[in-house]
């Protein structure tokens, strides 16, 4: 992007002094680009206003703001142009006291706080200042136009282009520098665009326009601008859509976590009651052991719908294993280093593989202290679950899908599972990736 920048700054200073004397006549591609600009400039308000709504901050309200008015302005060259016939003083001085209006509330939404208004009612009144004050500018300069000094190319004031160039300026430097500390992909894109907006500016400075409906480089480079706006609208677009598919997403996980929880648990925690009526005791301890498996397994689904996506590794494993402990009445010893991150179906596989080793530990090893250790191995991780219960021979014993599953989710992240395991010595699962 900067290479972009220096590129039209360069193109800017190149061609600005050998078309001073020539530029190309061409009215019609002048009143395109200037329709452009002024279409580009209202699509990204309109996006802008939707983004406030939902925001309700300072800065979005001012860009918002002076967006609508530089795309008015540009409105008004427009129809100027178009109408192809002199215009007089106050056709001629509105564009651009509208234009230094508009720059200004950029160069301010880039400099003011990340804060929210106060008052959410600005949401239906946002654009009410800028309609004000541009139905004051647009009456004032009327009432005056017969005392506004002639408008000609040739001798143009150097007021609003330097006051246009400075907000610019400062608008550039401020939205690269929130760009950098948030992640925000407007921001990111109104950067460059204000930085070729000024060098325009530069451009219109050092070599003035001989004739209003000649096509100049700074032309160029304004449409340049607006252009990358034009980009910004549709990464803000794109942004649009995939914070509603992520809240879609989000609202059905909670829709069938409640089905869950008012469907599934509870008929299996009638079966489980419903089974103390039973003579047959061999049996009901089978069922009643499925029964707390389907239970665990159930919360377990009901816990990962209800689940943020950014929740740290540790976190969640925390929470996992505690519910477990206090369940089944254990004592549990946590070291969780919370600066581990892990992707989503990282942190659901090794998640489960951590329940997974303590209910085995509770269940088959008798034990009445669990130990779970996350942290550093060397340039990977590891996570290891450690208890003093009854312990086992993996070579002597059949092994269980239990076991099958938590090294294939191992394997899978990717991986190794280890286990160690002896009689009356306890039981040690470790997983490194």
């Amino acid at each position: 992007m900067a290479l972009l920048v220096a590129g039209f700054a360069a193109a800017a200073v190149a061609v600005g002094r050998w078309e001073r004397e020539f530029g190309y006549e061409s009215p019609e591609a002048v009143l395109v680009l200037e329709t452009v600009n002024g279409c580009v400039a209202l699509l990204l308000a309109y996006l802008v206003y939707g983004r406030f709504r939902r925001t309700n901050t300072w800065q979005d309200l001012l860009l918002l703001q002076g967006l609508v008015v530089l795309g008015t302005a540009n409105a008004v060259l427009s129809v100027t142009l178009a109408k192809n016939e002199p215009v007089g003083a106050f056709g001629n001085w509105l564009p651009p006291a509208l234009r230094i209006v508009g720059t200004l509330l950029i160069a301010a939404s880039a400099l003011v706080p990340d804060r929210q208004a106060r008052r959410r009612g600005w949401r239906h009144w946002a654009l009410a200042p800028v309609v004000a004050v541009v139905l004051v500018i647009s009456a004032v300069m009327y009432w005056r136009k017969d005392s506004l000094p002639e408008f000609s190319t040739t001798n143009a004031p150097l007021l609003p282009q330097l006051v246009t160039l400075t907000c610019f300026a400062v608008a550039a430097v401020g939205f690269t520098m929130q760009a950098r500390s948030r992640d925000d992909v407007l921001l990111r894109w109104l950067g460059p665009a204000c930085a070729v907006g000024a060098f325009a500016r530069l451009n219109y400075l050092v070599f003035p326009p001989v004739h209003q409906d000649w096509l100049y480089s700074g032309t160029v480079l304004r449409t340049a601008s607006y252009l990358l706006l034009l980009v910004a609208a549709g990464r803000e677009i794109s942004r649009h859509w995939a914070l509603q598919a992520e809240a879609a997403v989000a609202e059905d996980r909670r829709r069938l976590a409640r089905e869950m929880h008012d469907g599934v648990l509870q008929e299996l925690g009638y079966i489980r009651s419903e089974l103390s009526t039973f003579d047959d005791r061999p049996r009901v301890d089978r069922i009643l052991g499925a029964s707390d498996r389907a239970l665990d397994e159930a919360r377990q689904m009901l816990e990962a719908l209800g689940r943020s996506d950014d929740e740290p590794l540790g976190l969640v494993l925390h929470r996992a294993v505690e519910q477990l402990a206090q369940r089944y009445g254990v004592t549990l010893d946590l070291e969780l280093d919370e600066s581990i991150v892990v992707d989503r179906a990282q942190r659901h596989s090794l998640v489960r593989i951590a329940r997974e080793a303590v209910l085995n530990a509770v269940r088959h090893g008798r034990v009445d202290r669990v130990r779970v250790e996350l942290g550093r191995d060397g340039e990977g991780s590891r996570l290891r679950i450690s208890d003093n219960g009854a312990g086992f021979d993996p070579g002597g014993s059949r092994t269980g899908f239990g076991l099958i599953s938590m090294r294939e989710r191992a394997e899978a992240l990717p991986g190794t599972f280890d286990l160690t395991s002896r009689p009356d010595e306890g039981t040690t699962v470790v997983v490194t990736w």
